[in-house]
């Protein structure tokens, strides 16, 4: 197990540069992706039918088999009868995994809607897994680096194709919801409790063919809530991705390309929703054809919001991310920050219209130390595509003649 270095950062500011900054920041003026993924039964895939899964256990299992939602057999990563898999319309970014989500609830047991834009309300005894894996490059690399894509949500995985990391588990038991990372083995045949995290350095080799090492890092039981406990007040664990909005997109499950939303609702998943039509729906950071602005927002919305929002834990940084707050200084515009010491990196607002290069918002995305780095858990390297987009979102979306209000 190895850790990693802090260095510090040493920045200052010229007073010609805190003039011209302040001056870009004043108005002289007032004023998912449509592509559908399926997913194929192990029947399909010419396995035997997996068995059915069982009620959630109780305590701290300590092997993922216990909460009989995953198997590995025959080769293949497969999901027991009654787990559904479920993608997002944008990703959180976890250097580049890859990622397996799914959902089951007991029978007769569904999800309800009471808020379009919150997470589902999910009965007792629900279970959502994450499955973190990398595809496997051949040769003496460990993993290939590329951003995800929706394999999993086409059939059971093929391991020899790929290389399980971990899996998390969220399951809703009475008292709330609870969260346990598993760490799987080298013959990925199991994965076992993971209560201190894990560190993991591995070979990896970029889609361009560079080599390079990735430090990847399970976090422990406790370093699941600084994401999953999204209320600052309640300090209640929550999931983040199943929202109306997230898993509002095209899916197949073998009837032909549907909404996943309309999918749930026909399976008995969720009830008491409108049809997917009236519901929002994120843009898929990375599809070229949404608005830019549409893109930006949901890519900060899945990677930040869970913390920079009015409710969140970084609630007293005055900067919420989140799609339900209006572009303007709470989200960022021509804000100096509270309290961002070496991790503005010299630079005096999060968000400079026009001037991504002296915004505190890219500097943060693309520092990889722990010190100044945003999200501060999940990733160890940055993710160029993602900050690609925000500097085009500022430089071409963000007008810095706007008169921004809130």
């Amino acid at each position: 197990m190895s850790g990693r270095s802090r260095p510090s950062w040493v920045a200052f500011v010229a007073l010609y540069g805190v003039l011209h900054l302040v001056a870009s920041c004043v108005s002289d003026s007032s004023t998912e992706t449509s592509d559908s993924v399926s997913a194929a039964t192990t029947t399909d895939a010419g396995l035997d039918p997996a068995p059915a899964a069982l009620l959630p256990p109780e305590g701290n299992p300590e092997l993922l088999s216990d909460w009989n939602q995953l198997e590995s057999r025959d080769g293949r990563l497969v999901l027991l009868e009654g787990v559904t898999p479920y993608g997002l319309n944008s990703a959180l970014f976890s250097d580049n995994a890859h990622k397996l989500r799914t959902v089951w609830m007991p029978d007769g047991a569904a999800a309800a809607m009471p808020d379009p834009d919150e997470t589902f309300d999910f009965p007792v005894g629900t279970v959502i897994t994450k499955t973190f894996y990398y595809p496997e490059p051949g040769g003496s690399a460990d993993v290939l680096l590329t951003d995800s894509d929706d394999r999993a949500l086409a059939g059971p995985l093929t391991l020899t194709d790929v290389r399980l990391i971990e899996t998390r588990v969220l399951v809703r038991r009475d008292d709330g919801w609870a969260a346990f990372p598993y760490v799987w083995d080298e013959d990925e045949t199991e994965a076992a409790l993971a209560r201190t995290g894990d560190v993991q350095t591995l070979a990896a080799v970029d889609d361009d063919g560079t080599e390079t090492s990735l430090t990847y890092v399970v976090p422990d039981v406790n370093q699941c809530a600084s994401c999953h406990a999204t209320n600052h007040t309640t300090g209640a664990i929550l999931p983040i991705g199943p929202k109306a909005r997230h898993l509002n997109r095209t899916v197949d499950f073998g009837d032909g390309p549907e909404s996943q939303l309309d999918y749930w609702q026909r399976s008995g998943l969720l009830i008491d929703a409108p049809a997917a039509t009236d519901m929002p729906r994120a843009a898929a950071w990375d599809d070229a054809s949404a608005p830019i602005e549409d893109r930006a927002r949901a890519y900060l919305d899945i990677n930040c919001a869970h913390c920079h929002s009015p409710i969140g834990a970084a609630d007293t940084s005055g900067l919420f991310l989140d799609v339900e707050t209006d572009v303007g200084a709470r989200s960022g515009i021509c804000k100096a920050p509270v309290a961002a010491g070496s991790g503005s990196g010299g630079r005096l607002f999060d968000i400079v219209p026009g001037r991504p290069d002296e915004s505190i918002l890219v500097y943060r995305m693309e520092s990889t130390d722990p010190a100044s780095m945003m999200p501060e858990l999940g990733r160890s390297r940055s993710h160029d595509e993602g900050v690609d987009l925000i500097i085009e979102w500022i430089e071409t979306n963000l007008d810095a003649k706007t008169q921004w209000n809130d």
